[in-house]
């Protein structure tokens, strides 16, 4: 699930050299609309199988949130031909591993095997679209699970509800305006009947794409396929709800109370495009030219040199209707939430006013090469990133190809950019506070 905000900009810290390797992939549908990627790489004997639907947080009843979230564990607890609790047992048993993840655009799970248990992960994929079971006792069991999840990675956790608070100011309208996990009262308050029917519309085979990336046979591989998914009835064709959301035009101001912290933390969030644009791309950029590493701008200024804060960072969160992108800090000392704000916001419109220079440029192609590279260095990574292009992007070939768009870059664009979407009236400023009383869940 979510990380911190701490944890999460840690992702930008990639290190190494390598070169990128093409990635090959044969795609096809099957009858019932399950679109279907494989790539073949014999480089070790292991297999992933894996299923992404397009269901998340954003799908979900305002009055039932955190049902996608929830279905990522409801749906290990077993299906008409795997007894309830078997699921981790045949997989491990099998040499093999698995697990799932949930955003709030999509849906993810995955099996990895030795290459000589493709049937076994193809088949038990299956199982999951084609027959889960949904009870009351699974139902139950599940709830009690997500509940502990929450308690201890957001509400009992230091900063652990940043993401809740920032939402909720940053959005009015469009889902992404609660958090992934949802709310523990509408979890109680649903249904089976609601469960089962969640199941019935989302977890479909017209509604997802089946990776097998690996050590495989092309030809056996597709006879499993067609023998294992090819029955499977298709599900409802529907046509998702779309939001809006009004331009920010004047600055949101917010406090959020933490009874599990001592220091304030200071968060700014603008909203920015779909990570599908070009745009998009180009705030990644600036996020790493602000905040990757401690030779970055505002780490080397306010926590190097002068030592106003113990942490400072700025972390985009690209989605495929809106992004987010956030800049945080930690202040030291004497100095405040407001003081901190002011530095930052001095580094922004040097951005704004002044082109990057060239050696800066140069080591954010490096670093982007660098992730670029590192995200398809093994077969998980890979299968994942196939299911997310063609899912979220409608451009599989991104996987070979996105590297040029960051390329193709200027610092003109860059500076552009800034000035386009990182002005004081288009933000949320969030002070983000240590209180005695138990935050609202």
């Amino acid at each position: 699930m979510k990380k911190s905000i701490m944890a999460l900009s840690a992702a930008l810290l990639l290190g190494g050299i390598a070169s990128a390797q093409k990635v090959d992939f044969v795609e096809y549908n099957l009858d019932n609309g399950l679109h279907v990627i494989l790539h073949n790489d014999p480089s070790a004997p292991v297999v992933v199988t894996s299923v992404m639907y397009h269901v998340g947080a954003k799908d979900e009843n305002p009055e039932r949130t955190g049902f996608a979230h929830f279905f990522e564990h409801l749906l290990f607890e077993g299906t008409e031909n795997i007894k309830r609790g078997e699921w981790f047992k045949i997989v491990t048993s099998n040499g093999g591993m698995n697990n799932a993840n949930t955003s709030d655009d999509r849906t993810y799970y995955y099996e990895v095997f030795p290459s000589n248990n493709l049937e076994l992960g193809l088949w038990m994929e299956s199982e999951r679209m084609m027959h889960p079971v949904i009870n009351q006792i699974g139902v139950d069991t599940q709830n009690e699970v997500v509940k502990e999840e929450k308690r201890t990675s957001f509400d009992n956790r230091p900063y652990g509800n940043i993401l809740t608070a920032v939402k909720e100011n940053m959005f009015k309208v469009h889902p992404y305006r609660w958090n992934t996990i949802g709310s523990m009262k509408h979890l109680d308050a649903a249904t089976l009947e609601e469960f089962q029917a969640f199941n019935k519309k989302f977890y479909t085979p017209n509604n997802a794409v089946l990776v097998v990336a690996g050590q495989i046979d092309f030809a056996q591989t597709k006879e499993w396929i067609q023998k294992y998914f090819g029955p499977i009835k298709k599900g409802e064709v529907f046509k998702k709800q779309t939001f809006a959301e009004e331009p920010i035009t004047q600055t949101i101001k917010a406090t959020y109370q933490d009874s599990n912290i001592q220091i304030p933390m200071l968060v700014t969030s603008y909203r920015t495009p779909s990570m599908k644009t070009r745009d998009a791309r180009v705030l990644d950029l600036i996020s790493s030219y602000l905040s990757d590493g401690k030779s970055s701008k505002l780490y080397k200024k306010i926590v190097d040199q002068k030592k106003m804060a113990l942490q400072i960072g700025a972390v985009g969160f690209s989605q495929e209707d809106y992004g987010m992108y956030i800049i945080y800090g930690l202040p030291m000392g004497t100095f405040t939430l407001a003081d901190l704000q002011k530095e930052i916001d001095e580094e922004i419109v040097k951005i704004q006013t002044n082109l990057i220079s060239e050696k800066d440029y140069q080591k954010l192609q490096n670093t982007f090469d660098n992730q670029f590279v590192n995200a398809n260095t093994n077969v998980e990574g890979i299968a994942e990133n196939l299911a997310k292009y063609h899912m979220l992007y409608g451009d599989i070939n991104l996987i070979n190809s996105e590297i040029d768009l960051y390329h193709s870059i200027t610092r003109e664009e860059i500076r552009e950019v800034a000035k386009k979407y990182l002005n004081p009236n288009q933000r949320l400023i969030l002070d983000y506070v240590p209180s005695t009383e138990q935050a609202q869940n």
